[in-house]
């Protein structure tokens, strides 16, 4: 007896294309398998695949694709028996084929422009030169902005200063003068009306083609800013629309029942007619969108109340009558929030996949847990803090799975990492491996070197370590020794800069990489530490930063890494007191210093040094050096900058340490490292031109020892987000409250920092300031999608989408 084919144990469809090509499919399949024998078993086969092709042919899908379901159709509807009935489902079947290999509607999707109708070679070409190269782009070209012209005005009710919309009739066009920049030019000019009244509309650009497309009695929709010229009203430049054929002169096709609607606005590249990229988006949507699939997880669509992936696309580039034009423009509607979603879910998928990965990598177990490192704790001149406990328990415990570390330590400035990082390289000596901290600056490796020697000579030998510090400034044959050393085994613990990870630079059994300041290095710097692990394991890698991370860039950026918090000061240390001073207050800053000077502290004071002057800066500095010099003659005086040699910056440094000078002139190089408990002031000069980050390091600097600390940030111009990154500065001393401060001033491209290659991927759709309530919610449903399907074996649709969306861009993330 005849019955239905047996359903097929199949995923949820993830676009309503997904359903209906398996509604075609499956029992095609079925019916060829096992030589036809199923066929007399399926009741209504042709009926039913006839009825998924119609499904097909009504969605948004490419005219040749809609062709061929066509023809499927009419082969289908042919009245065949016994073998000539296989025979044609066995065609049709082979026919179908590309439709069954994986990534075809990625590959249909990424079709140049040129497969558009209306889209010729040239224009392809203008277009790919601008960034919009395929049929995908510009589908995800989304508006900038929406204009609702909904409510249509009558030409009496427009306002001068106000943008409007209005329908009225064409009653003269003519070329008229018109001077602009002191000589004389032709500007086309149309005097249109409508039952209340006239306004004047003018182009001085194009006009020769407009005027041969527009004609007296022509009925149009026009859209554009009022203003007055003389004793009329007119618009310059308007957007208009005819009403009385689809043909418009500027090419936007507009249906006559269409006028009212909230209209997309799109950033056109440069040279590409704003109106005529708007039609070319609206046929790539009208032809393309039903080939869009949604990767997020149903159960986050349902209780989100999201569309389809390609109802949001039509939706995002043609919203409904009855859109909310506001949540539009601020890209918070529904339609916007399932893209965003999806763009946002596809790289926590793939950062999921790293940290698995990594967390299945060999790696070198260490004695995170040996007597030797509660000794050591109990040998510190100071109690860690709770912050600093929490932080080396979550650290120990990867230290002791055979499994590389891959963690980052970010603590307010002055909060005690560096302690952390000593512990474990403890643990990495009592496991008969080596340890390398790199840091970004000479000054700051030599002021590493300092502290670490200091704990260990104040711990009476319970830390006991052999240490080097290896810098490009270390002459020939130091550096020889250091390195001969290295590879022999002979040194447990070396600090140094980039010159780490030089080629003639080699570990006998590194076990432990610390990266500090992280961000300041390249990806293939931080790599190349990673890379000389004990047996060629990749060692565990403690990546340490005093620049918190907002929250929305720790789960993106830094999404397959483990983060530790240490959000606690030690005991007695009290927030830096802040100041700003303008121009003209150089009596009151004078003074301040005496009264630091005075009470036996110490005074930084501290000038820009940019790239781009740097030798103006560098004079100004050292001008100013002497200015201070004469200013207060009882105080000994000195500078450091970044072109003196080591051993000069050295023993400036060690004559400030040690309270022989008072007033340390500086740039930048300070910035981070330096740690002088005596130094209660901070002189900040020209403070609109800092960073955020760099000016809250500053700060840092002063009240590290139990008397109070004050910063005074002295402004000589600069502009809004100068006063910005100023404001920021007196509402708050906590770090992580600046972070997301200066990731809102800067964005998260330049928060980031130009150089850095591969820390942030390219995200299409997503911002990460404006979405970030979204990037929790992609994290979570990642997180579970990777726990319930380890690597994905399940879904290769899915991994094949994270491979296609993020790529070698994903692998370049690369913070170890």
């Amino acid at each position: 007896m005849a019955q239905p084919f047996p359903p097929k144990p199949l995923e949820p469809a993830r676009s309503p294309l997904e359903g209906s090509l398996a509604g075609l499919l499956r029992p095609l399949e079925f019916a060829v398998g096992e030589g036809g024998a199923n066929l007399e078993r399926i009741q209504g086969l042709e009926a039913s695949a006839v009825s998924a092709c119609r499904a097909l042919q009504a969605l948004s899908l490419p005219r040749d694709l809609i062709e061929e379901f066509r023809e499927v159709e009419r082969l289908l509807e042919q009245p065949l028996e016994g073998e000539d009935r296989l025979r044609s489902l066995r065609s049709i079947w082979a026919r179908l084929a590309p439709l069954r290999e994986p990534g075809w509607m990625d590959a249909l999707l990424a079709r140049k422009t040129s497969a558009l109708p209306g889209v010729g070679a040239k224009r392809a070409a203008s277009l790919a030169q601008r960034g919009i190269g395929s049929v995908g782009d510009l589908l995800f070209h989304l508006p900038s902005r929406y204009e609702d012209r909904r409510r249509l005005s009558r030409i009496s009710e427009l306002e001068v200063g106000h943008r409007g919309t209005f329908i009225a009739s064409v009653l003269a066009v003519e070329f008229v003068g018109s001077r602009a920049g002191g000589r004389m030019r032709q500007a086309l000019q149309a005097v249109v009306g409508d039952e209340s009244s006239t306004i004047n509309l003018k182009w001085f650009r194009g006009g020769e083609s407009i005027e041969r497309n527009l004609n007296q009695g022509d009925r149009l929709l026009i859209t554009g800013d009022i203003a007055r010229y003389r004793f009329s009203k007119q618009i310059v430049h308007p957007e208009i629309e005819r009403l009385d054929d689809a043909s418009s002169p500027d090419e936007t096709e507009t249906e006559p029942e269409n006028v009212r609607q909230v209209v997309p606005v799109y950033t056109a590249p440069e040279k590409v007619n704003p109106r005529t990229l708007r039609r070319l988006i609206q046929g790539a949507v009208a032809d393309h969108a039903d080939l869009l699939v949604g990767w997020l997880p149903g159960n986050v669509v349902v209780e989100r109340e999201l569309p389809w992936a390609s109802e949001a696309i039509r939706q995002v580039h043609r919203p409904d009558p009855g859109a909310d034009v506001d949540s539009y423009s601020e890209q918070v509607s529904a339609a916007h929030e399932r893209l965003i979603l999806e763009e946002l879910y596809l790289l926590e998928v793939g950062l999921a996949l790293r940290r698995q990965a990594r967390g299945r990598e060999p790696g070198i177990a260490l004695k995170s847990g040996d007597g030797a490192i509660d000794a050591a704790i109990r040998a510190l001149p100071f109690a860690l803090t709770g912050a600093q406990r929490r932080a080396w328990s979550e650290i120990a415990g990867d230290l002791g799975r055979p499994h590389p570390m891959h963690r980052l330590l970010q603590g307010d400035v002055g909060s005690g990492k560096t302690v952390v990082a000593l512990l474990a390289a403890v643990a990495a000596q009592v496991s008969g491996k080596q340890s390398a901290l790199m840091a970004p600056t000479e000054l700051l490796a030599e002021q590493h070197a300092r502290t670490l020697a200091g704990l260990m000579k104040a711990s009476g030998s319970k830390i006991s370590m052999r240490m080097a510090l290896l810098t490009a400034s270390r002459s020939a044959a130091e550096g020889a020794r250091i390195k001969a050393a290295l590879a022999a085994g002979e040194i447990d613990f070396v600090v140094g800069t980039h010159a780490l990870v030089q080629q003639d630079v080699g570990f006998r059994r590194l076990g432990l990489a610390i990266i500090d300041e992280q961000h300041r290095f390249g990806v293939r710097q931080r790599a190349a530490l990673a890379r000389q692990g004990a047996g060629g394991l990749r060692p565990h890698s403690l990546l340490m930063t005093a620049t918190p991370i907002p929250r929305t860039l720790a789960l993106t950026v830094y999404g397959d890494l483990d983060v530790s918090v240490i959000d606690a000061l030690p005991p007695g240390r009290s927030p830096v007191e802040t100041d700003l001073l303008r121009e003209g207050e150089g009596n009151r800053i004078v003074g301040i210093i005496e009264e630091t000077l005075a009470r036996g502290e110490q005074v930084y004071v501290v000038y820009p040094l940019v790239e781009e002057s740097e030798k103006v800066d560098l004079r100004s500095a050292l001008e100013s050096t002497e200015r201070i010099r004469r200013a207060f003659p009882g105080a000994e005086v000195d500078i450091v900058h970044g072109r003196l040699d080591a051993r000069e910056r050295s023993n400036a440094m060690d004559r400030f340490t040690s309270g022989e000078v008072q007033i340390l002139v500086a740039t930048t190089v300070i910035e981070v490292g330096v740690d002088v408990a005596n130094a209660t002031l901070m002189v900040v000069e020209h403070a609109e031109r800092f960073g955020l980050a760099q000016l809250h390091q500053l700060r840092g600097r002063v009240g590290r020892g139990d008397r109070p600390g004050r910063c005074l940030l002295v402004a000589r111009g600069g502009g809004e987000k100068g006063e910005a990154r100023l404001r920021a500065m007196l509402d708050t001393t906590d770090g992580f409250v600046i972070a997301d401060a200066d990731l809102k001033i800067r964005g998260p491209g330049e928060f980031m920092g130009t150089r850095q290659s591969g820390q942030l991927p390219n995200l299409r759709i997503a911002d990460l300031i404006r979405d970030s309530r979204l990037v929790a919610v992609a994290r979570e449903a990642a997180l579970a999608t990777v726990r319930a399907d380890p690597g994905l074996a399940g879904d290769p649709g899915l991994a094949r989408a994270v491979q296609a969306h993020w790529g070698d861009r994903l692998a370049l993330v690369d913070v170890g």
